[in-house]
This record gives C-alpha cells, structure tokens and sequence, in this order.
C-alpha cells in the first residue's frame, strides 16, 4: 500500500532543522514585579494588610489577656483573608478576560 501527499505538501520545502529562538524577556526585579502586580490588583495587598494589621492587634488582645476581644480579632482575620482570596480570585478572572480580547 503507497501512501500518497497532496501537491502543495511535496511541492513545500521541509521545515527548518534548527528550533525558532525563543523571545527574550526582559530581567524583572522582585520590586518591580511587585509594583506591576499591586498595580494590576490593589485589593490583595490591601487584604494582606488587613489580614497581618487583625491577627497582630488579635495576638497583642490573647497576650494582655483579653480573651473575648482576642476572639473577636481572630474571627475578623477570617474574614479579611477571605476577603484577600475573593480579591485574588477576581484578579485572576479579570486578567484571564483581558487575555481573551
């Protein structure tokens, strides 16, 4: 059994032997990668602050002994890192919509 290719496959000339060279990315520095991020999504570092600012006020309350307002404190760090992933999430949505178009 002989296998035949159309015209225009035989008529083609065979591909390169040697790879395409891959895109060259500029160097990106923490301080720079992380102002591009906050820029792009500026509720999770807002909600990471939250998060730190609630659970050290929540630790300095457990350590003076004030146990229903440590409890307090602890239960609003729960919401202000569910806040931070909702934030996170929501950024990745926008971005990957923005990546779409």
């Amino acid at each position: 059994r002989v296998v035949t290719f159309p015209a225009a496959m035989a008529a083609a000339p065979p591909p390169p032997l040697e790879p395409n060279p891959l895109p060259v990315f500029s160097q990106e520095g923490f301080g720079d990668k992380f102002l591009r991020k906050t820029r792009e999504n500026p509720l999770v570092p807002l909600g990471c602050l939250c998060t730190v600012g609630v659970l050290t006020y929540g630790l300095i309350s457990f350590q003076r002994g004030n146990t229903r307002h440590s409890q307090l404190m602890m239960r609003a760090r729960i919401l202000a890192q569910g806040f931070t992933i909702v934030a996170l999430l929501g950024g990745m949505v926008v971005t990957a919509m923005k990546s779409r178009k």
